[in-house]
């Protein structure tokens, strides 16, 4: 039962609004609990499970995982409670029964084999994607911050506290813990949230109507004193536009857009970029194209070989200008963002084989 009944005592009842915010239903696990993403993974917990028992059953550290919940690994879980996981867990084998992670590529490996050895793999350009895993189209990853409650979480959304709470397993009262991850439902084909690009532009539709004040005369202009600029408030790097990177930089920003997800050294090996459908990638620096090839989902990932035993890896890219091979230079397009939910780049750099702030080049 929806407790938010605003409006809605001694009225008719008014569905619109709901139809308006619905949301899929949450995508079903594999046989371990685990639900796969392109940048992260959870887990499902079943009834009379505990953390440890959760842990044990997707190969994890149980203090490892109760850590990066904020939780004891003697706990017990609600059956269907969402757990996040801190690093990717193994790739389907048959006893198992788990799911090759949604766009999961291990980059490690495709930074030695695959630059040396590997033969080009031709990139698919603009071909839709077709998800190998019930995890579906990836959803917002919410981490609660102090104060926050269900309901001003689902309002920051557009959803609903009920849809909230059934693709995270709350109990009743709706409860949250501070720094507990919750997944956020993904709108239904049709709803207010999906249909967001079919949105008739301003002044298409229907005519609008000259408002009454229009047949009255404006007053007689006034002149106002200017007022004072307001001081300039420093930005946080996250969440805003990337500067342009400087002459000194080691390598250049691969797009324009807003840094949305940063670095983090096992959880995220880059930096992820919201930029419009069909903005140009760059090259960030002068090198060589050593790899490109394709995740489950067929997204190309493509590496680009630096002086001092660096790579530079973009994924979430289509329209590649590049093969194997191509000698390129700093900021020569070499693609554009491809769609998502958000769409995005994902920009990483790499000192052999491991992963480093790509910020420590940019800036």
């Amino acid at each position: 039962m929806d407790l938010d009944m605003r409006g809605r005592i001694g009225g008719s009842v008014d569905t619109s609004e709901a139809a308006a915010m619905a949301t899929a239903s949450r995508p079903v696990p594999d046989a371990r609990g685990v639900l796969s993403y392109p940048t992260y993974q959870v887990a499902v917990a079943e009834r009379g499970d505990t953390l440890a028992s959760l842990a044990s059953r997707v190969g994890l550290p149980a203090a490892e995982l109760a850590t990066y919940n904020g939780i004891q690994p003697g706990d017990t879980l609600r059956a269907g409670e969402v757990i996040a996981l801190p690093r990717r867990v193994a790739a389907a084998t048959p006893t198992t029964g788990a799911i090759t992670p949604a766009g999961a590529i291990d980059i490690t490996t495709l930074a030695g084999a695959a630059i040396d050895r590997a033969s080009p793999t031709p990139a698919a350009t603009g071909t839709s994607s077709s998800s190998t895993t019930t995890g579906g189209a990836e959803p917002i990853r919410h981490q609660v911050q102090r104060g926050e409650t269900a309901f001003s979480i689902a309002r920051l959304y557009g959803i609903t506290p009920r849809a909230l709470s059934d693709w995270n397993g709350l109990d009743s009262n709706y409860t949250l813990r501070a720094g507990q991850y919750l997944l956020i439902p993904t709108a239904l084909p049709g709803s207010q949230q999906s249909a967001a690009a079919s949105t008739t532009a301003p002044g298409a539709g229907s005519p609008t109507p000259v408002p009454p004040s229009a047949s009255k005369p404006l007053p007689a202009a006034t002149t106002l004193p200017a007022a004072a600029p307001a001081p300039a408030v420093p930005k946080p790097d996250i969440g805003t536009q990337n500067a342009p990177a400087t002459a000194s930089a080691a390598m250049s920003y691969p797009v324009q857009g807003s840094i949305i997800r940063e670095y983090a050294k096992g959880k995220n090996d880059g930096i992820d970029i919201a930029a419009p459908v069909g903005s140009p990638v760059r090259a960030a620096a002068n090198g060589t194209v050593a790899a490109i090839t394709t995740n489950t989902e067929n997204i190309p990932i493509l590496v680009i070989k630096h002086p001092d035993n660096l790579l530079t890896v973009y994924t979430h890219i289509d329209g590649l200008t590049v093969q194997k091979g191509d000698p390129v230079s700093r900021g020569q397009t070499i693609g554009v963002v491809r769609a998502g939910d958000p769409a995005r780049m994902h920009f990483e750099v790499r000192n052999g084989f491991d992963s480093v702030d790509p910020m420590k080049y940019l800036k």
